[in-house]
């Protein structure tokens, strides 16, 4: 099944709108160039739903939020859901401020989003209204472990059902639910928290995902989720003495664009709740 799921990325190739974060912009459009998708970026609010019309999805991240980009924001989300286009929400560091939790509930309450992306403490702060975090990383008393693990996929279904989305919860063990059924998937490696912009990449890459396999949304977007653990296994076993952190970040974008639907397949490690 996973296979299929990104083979359909590579022959469809969707075209993806990224409203994201500038700090990570251009990996973003690597890893979707390497999953075999496309990337488009553009946040002016005046050209959004013209970009939007062109695309076959929309990401939209507010990592590097500003008060110019959010109408930009809600009127590519407004057209894609008149598309009937998939639409993905990474509400980067909700929690760590005023202007970021109320942008992100704001977006929720006018958009109706396919999926939602981010940590357990991003999410449980849009679940709740309120929440900490440690910048845009996960607090660390929200942190998803084998012991708690249970509980949180409990959360993870009761929020995907309230916000009639498929979320994904990520972390040491990545959550994928929409409400009914779960996937833990154990893929990764810890040396990707000292990546920036992992998270957003991982947002590019289940939108396109989602964007070729409209119909299976759920295990699309568990099947992205794989390929970036994967990516972050492979990428780690290539590194050299010399090598770090910059390194690193090209080669899990190089393992995804070598990476095959039979090795994705041989690799995912997942349970299903």
């Amino acid at each position: 099944m996973f296979k299929k799921i990104f083979g359909n990325v590579r022959t469809k190739s969707p075209l993806i709108h990224n409203i994201t974060n500038y700090v990570t912009v251009n990996d973003c459009a690597n890893i979707l160039l390497a999953a075999g998708a496309s990337p488009i970026m553009a946040d002016e609010a005046d050209e959004v739903v013209d970009i939007t019309r062109l695309s076959q999805a929309l990401n939209i991240n507010i990592g590097t939020l500003n008060t110019r980009t959010i109408p930009a924001m809600l009127n590519a989300g407004k057209e894609a859901n008149r598309l009937q286009h998939p639409v993905l929400l990474d509400p980067v560091g909700a929690g760590a401020s005023i202007l970021r939790t109320e942008t992100a509930q704001s977006l929720m309450q006018a958009i109706d989003f396919t999926v939602i992306r981010g940590n357990m403490s991003e999410i449980k702060t849009l679940a709740s209204g309120t929440g900490t975090t440690k910048g845009v990383d996960v607090d660390i008393a929200d942190k998803i472990t084998s012991e708690n693990l249970s509980e949180a996929v409990d959360f993870a279904k009761s929020f995907a059902r309230q916000s009639k989305s498929v979320v994904v919860i990520t972390g040491a063990i990545d959550i994928v639910t929409d409400g009914e059924k779960a996937y833990c998937i154990y893929n990764g490696h810890p040396m990707m928290s000292v990546i920036t912009g992992t998270g957003c990449q991982l947002s590019a890459l289940t939108t396109a995902f989602i964007a070729a396999n409209s119909d299976q949304v759920l295990q699309a977007s568990a099947a992205a989720v794989m390929v970036m653990g994967l990516a972050g296994e492979i990428a780690h076993d290539r590194l050299t003495g010399f090598d770090g952190n910059a390194s690193y970040r090209n080669y899990i974008i190089d393992a995804i664009y070598h990476m095959t639907g039979d090795q994705l397949e041989g690799g995912a490690q997942y349970e299903v709740y």
